[in-house]
């Protein structure tokens, strides 16, 4: 019974050290080398420059980034200081509309409409569904002089490539003509220039001379 009993003993011993040996192994283990393995970009371009089309070949849209970084497991990019160039889609109402001018009034009226937008931030996330999140001083004008909406700026922002909507959570700025407005829950569409801001805070309106005509 005693040999028994020592033999056990052994058995128990022995699976405590071969336990033991693993925990420790496991621990010098850097929980970060998993994750950063798991999180090693399949392609990086440094100083990206590049123009995306649509189908029909039509100019989507142009990025210069500082850095970009694929990967190809989590279905997304990043970008460093990224800036966009957004080119409004024309809706069939614009063509239309278009066609009945004079040649002088309908290459104005063009211009006017297919003027594009700029985007930047100081970081943005590609997902797949062409889905964009940008994020830290991000900052969206417009070229169009005569756009009722000239600068936009906030911390967030998502950007929808396939419809060209734009919509924040976030405190906004908003800044026109002749006013500044803030508020929060913002959504634009750039094809049509209209804009909802679901929960206003304030405007300041201006005079010619550049002084506040009044702050509602």
């Amino acid at each position: 019974m005693t040999r028994i009993n020592f033999l056990a003993f052994l058995i128990l011993l022995l699976a405590a050290t071969v336990y033991g040996i693993i925990e420790w192994r496991q621990s010098k283990i850097i929980p970060g080398e998993v994750i950063d393995s798991e999180l090693t970009p399949d392609f990086i371009a440094e100083a990206l420059k590049t123009d995306i089309y649509t189908d029909s070949g039509v100019l989507s849209h142009a990025i210069i980034a500082k850095r970009m970084e694929h990967y190809a497991k989590l279905e997304l990019t990043h970008f460093e200081l990224p800036k966009y160039t957004l080119y409004p889609q024309a809706s069939s109402k614009d063509n239309i509309d278009g066609s009945d001018l004079a040649n002088e009034n309908s290459s104005s009226n063009k211009l006017t409409k297919n003027a594009p937008w700029k985007l930047s931030a100081k970081e943005a996330t590609l997902y797949k569904n062409n889905r964009v999140i940008l994020n830290h001083r991000v900052h969206l004008s417009a070229t169009d002089k005569n756009s009722l909406i000239q600068e936009i700026h906030c911390k967030y922002l998502e950007l929808d490539l396939n419809t060209n909507i734009i919509s924040s959570d976030q405190t906004v700025m908003v800044q026109g003509k002749d006013f500044t407005m803030y508020g929060s829950g913002l959504i634009i569409d750039l094809n049509t220039k209209q804009m909802t801001l679901t929960e206003h805070v304030r405007t300041i309106y201006k005079k010619n001379n550049g002084y506040p005509l009044n702050d509602n």
